[in-house]
């Protein structure tokens, strides 16, 4: 019974909304964290140990808060132990390594873009190479729509110049495609093992070897302060509680009904930097409404094709 409602559609928005939200919360809030800590935005190091040490946490919070609500401490199995390695290794290490250097190389628009196709790539991963669903017009349409409306959020009122580097947009992309391989990861070890316990105990190791490559490159928090701390403790809350959920809905859903609600996280995110960092009024303009619009359409799209689709 709750793997049936798991699938259904208003559940499925409600927590994926929640996932999205918190995630969107995360770009205003990194940011604000990087001027109480006082770390440079050419500090790759600090920011690979501030990066670890959230993710650390989050991974201890995963565990302790799971390990409550099923009365057992959540650990993998020994048949699982390497699937929670690579896991981490693929959806914290990599994708966070390539995304925090690829970010200092670019610009924030082209970032949001190039993050944004993980939703394309997630698909066509699990269509293609997994086989875990079939590859469909409208599921192309989909993500098509869905897409145009991130790119039009973040166009909005910003110059856009073409040109590519390796370590900045080139970054971006392999950061992208380490996600996505990330989603399609989750649906296939989650038949095996507990969807929380992949993502607390992935957390916790994927964040102790950012923390370690961060440290011995020569990263510091100069400044520790009360809200700094509470900071980083609700960026950790952040990742525990949406990837949790996240994993969660993967194992219960195919891949590209939930991958898809990925396309509000920039909106999401533009909409509260606007809040919380008065960097443009771009989310409340007419550009702003329409690509909520594109993104809500490319997903009703997707989820349309998953409603009669064997689940």
């Amino acid at each position: 019974m709750k793997e049936k409602m798991l699938t259904k559609t208003p559940v499925v928005c409600l927590l994926t909304f929640i996932c999205c939200f918190l995630w969107g919360s995360a770009f205003p809030c990194v940011k604000i964290g990087y001027g109480l800590f006082q770390v440079e935005a050419s500090d790759y190091a600090s920011q690979l140990l501030f990066a670890g040490i959230r993710f650390t946490l989050a991974g201890a919070l995963t565990i302790v808060i799971g390990s409550i609500a099923s009365r057992k401490l959540l650990r993998p199995s020994r048949d699982t132990v390497g699937s929670v390695a690579a896991l981490a290794l693929v959806q914290t290490v990599a994708q966070y390594i390539f995304f925090y250097i690829g970010l200092a190389n670019t610009t924030g628009v082209k970032s949001s873009i190039i993050e944004a196709s993980s939703t394309f790539f997630a698909i066509l991963i699990a269509s293609l190479i997994f086989r875990y669903e079939k590859l469909t017009v409208r599921k192309i349409l989909g993500c098509l729509v869905g897409f145009a409306g991130v790119v039009l959020i973040n166009l909005a009122g910003s110059s856009f110049e073409f040109g590519m580097s390796l370590t900045g947009e080139g970054f971006m992309v392999i950061s992208t495609i380490s996600y996505a391989f990330s989603s399609v990861l989750i649906k296939r070890f989650s038949a095996r093992e507990n969807p929380v316990t992949l993502s607390g105990w992935q957390f916790f190791l994927g964040g102790l070897v950012l923390m370690a490559c961060g440290w011995f490159m020569g990263g510091r928090l100069a400044a520790v302060s009360p809200s700094a701390v509470l900071l980083l403790l609700y960026l950790a809350l952040v990742s525990a509680v949406a990837y949790s959920l996240w994993g969660i809905l993967l194992k219960h859903n195919p891949v590209s009904r939930i991958t898809v609600f990925g396309f509000m996280n920039p909106v999401i995110g533009v909409v509260l930097s606007a809040l919380l960092l008065n960097e443009s009024n771009q989310a409340f303009s007419v550009y702003g409404l329409v690509s909520l619009i594109l993104v809500c359409l490319g997903i009703w799209l997707v989820n349309r094709q998953a409603k009669g689709a064997a689940r």
